[in-house]
């Protein structure tokens, strides 16, 4: 008999019975962490609330600043965000950077900002830092969010006079599994507990859901099904999403998402402005962060004039005798985004395309996120989608942090008479997810945009005689061709696999994702024969890699090479 595979509990593991209650004390509230801004709401009774800060404000800006004893981030901090950026002392972009290696693009474009990102390009995570006082002061991503949740759960309890410990956080599509385990460490690390992690367009689907049942009401009607298009482009990330929704219910048909936005316009601008940037910028100096900073800000300031205006000036000295004195008009900011704007346009084709939907059949486009401000990108949404105008029923800034407090409301159990909290998201993978086989290639067996919860089988056989160990390598994403373009979950090794020909052993590997999205593998062997009974299939629980993917990688193909690979028998649909 073959031993069992080796069993190994991730991060999540240590929630598992939170998440499996059904039951929670208090309402959970929803949390929008944006790239540059983020926002809390809470379902009081009878609507949606946006909770402010001390200084009135629902948007926040999402930053840390190190410079005193205590870190303390935009939620309370009263100086000006302009002033720490060209001091050092703020880390932002934290959502750009959690859960990546220093090999990834993300985290080399991120070496332009004001303050230290430093990498060894090894598949590890990165170096941060903060400059105080003259001094690196090193930290994580992790950590900087931890901060930042602290400050507004401490803002939630203030003006809600309760504890708060549930929450719903929205997230990009793109992130994988190792990236969301990061965000559930950050929010531990502030002791709150995850209730869901929703794709930020699925939190609007939601939105849209619960409007679209309103109209219906009021119409004294049931309403009939309709589709929407999402297009959600914030300072990070883009994500799109189609939905069908009638009667509260919101299906996702479709997800697409990447890693771009404002950041790349701002950064492709800066880059444009000062063509020696990256030269210039290298060093980190006191100086070169001072005129990072001055950069950034008079860039940023430039693109905001653009969306209600024509042209700008700008005009800023960046000390050593470096000076730009320039008018920037829209047409020329569009041309140097062009490759930005092009990968917008074939996102929403993709995921239409992955939906099975036509342009014509689509009821309502909305257009989210602080970017949709963007007159170009509100024609490009337009011109793919063919209309005239973009869904009016909600506030671009506040559309994903509403759907997560709707989420928020429903995951706590929180009844409501009139029937608004009468909702249902049926959600879907935004990444397929597979193992390493056939040569080294990636492949899926959970399909992206499969429908939640998921169980999918494939079986697989030995390629080598007398092959009695296979090693399964779990992957999520969508380069095919090469298993390591994609996000490594996990690994584990089966043993004992009765001695035979290659080809002739069967392996079966079986995914399952349930309703709250974890993701466990079951793997087992068995053989040929009337009276050989199958063996029961091993539950293997993914690890998480602390270091890094690409280091994980290179070491399992360095340990294994090809000597325990697997190839495809055939799919179980």
């Amino acid at each position: 008999m073959a031993e069992p595979a080796y069993t190994v509990a991730s991060d999540s593991e240590n929630t598992e019975e939170e998440k499996s209650s059904s039951t929670f004390p208090e309402i959970a509230i929803g949390i929008d962490i944006g790239t540059s801004q983020c926002s809390v709401a809470v379902w009081n009774g009878s609507q949606v609330e946006l909770l402010k800060n001390t200084r009135n404000q629902k948007m926040m800006r999402s930053y840390v600043t190190f410079k005193d004893e205590v870190p303390s981030g935009g939620v309370s901090n009263q100086l000006s965000h302009e002033h720490e950026l060209l001091s050092g002392a703020a880390i932002f972009n934290m959502k750009r950077l959690i859960g990546r290696v220093d090999t990834d693009p993300v985290v080399h474009a991120s070496k332009s900002l004001p303050f230290l990102v430093q990498t060894m390009d090894i598949g590890v995570r990165p170096f941060i830092a903060a400059l105080v006082n003259n001094v690196w002061r090193s930290t994580t991503p992790e950590e900087v969010l931890a901060i930042f949740l602290v400050e507004l759960r401490a803002m939630a309890e203030i003006q809600l006079k309760r504890p708060i410990r549930n929450v719903v956080l929205t997230i990009p599509v793109s992130f994988s599994r190792f990236q969301l385990t990061r965000i559930e460490r950050a929010c531990a690390m502030a002791g709150l507990h995850v209730l869901r992690l929703m794709p930020e367009p699925t939190a609007v689907a939601l939105l849209y859901a619960q409007q679209q049942q309103q109209t219906a009401h009021d119409n004294m009607g049931s309403g009939s099904e309709k589709i929407g298009l999402i297009f959600n482009m914030g300072a990070g990330y883009c994500d799109v999403a189609v939905t069908a929704t009638a009667g509260g219910v919101s299906q996702i048909r479709a997800l697409a998402g990447t890693t771009i936005g404002g950041e790349d316009l701002l950064q492709n601008m800066m880059h444009h402005l000062l063509p020696n940037a990256e030269t210039l910028f290298s060093t980190h100096g006191i100086s070169e962060i001072k005129a990072m900073g001055l950069l950034r800000v008079a860039t940023q300031n430039a693109i905001h004039k653009l969306s209600f205006q024509a042209s700008v000036q700008i005009d800023v000295d960046l000390g050593n005798g470096s000076k730009i004195n320039k008018v920037l008009d829209r047409q020329e900011f569009e041309e140097v985004n062009k490759k930005v704007f092009e990968k917008c346009e074939s996102l929403i084709i993709q995921c239409l395309h992955d939906a099975k939907i036509e342009v014509e059949d689509v009821n309502d486009v909305i257009a989210v996120g602080g970017c949709s401000y963007i007159p170009k990108v509100k024609d490009l949404v337009l011109n793919v989608c063919k209309r005239q105008e973009l869904y009016k029923g909600m506030n671009p800034l506040e559309a994903a942090v509403c759907g997560a407090a709707l989420e928020g409301a429903v995951a706590s159990g929180i009844s409501d008479p009139f029937g608004n909290l009468d909702l249902l998201t049926i959600q879907v993978t935004p990444l397929a997810i597979g193992i390493r086989a056939d040569g080294g290639k990636f492949v899926p067996i959970i399909a992206r945009n499969t429908t939640m919860p998921a169980r999918k089988e494939m079986t697989f056989t030995t390629v080598h005689d007398n092959q009695t160990e296979a090693l399964i390598i779990v992957y999520e994403g969508e380069g095919q061709q090469n298993a390591e373009e994609n996000h490594l979950l996990g690994y584990f090794k089966i043993v004992g696999i009765p001695s035979a020909p290659k080809g002739v052993p069967e392996i079966s590997v079986c995914l399952d994702i349930d309703a709250s999205n974890v993701l466990r593998v079951y793997a087992g062997t068995k053989h040929r024969g009337p009276h050989q009974k199958a063996m029961p299939s091993m539950e293997v629980r993914m690890p998480t890699v602390d270091d890094g993917h690409g280091w994980c990688a290179e070491a399992l193909h360095r340990a294994y090479g090809s000597t325990s690979d697997l190839v495809t028998v055939q799919k179980k649909i």
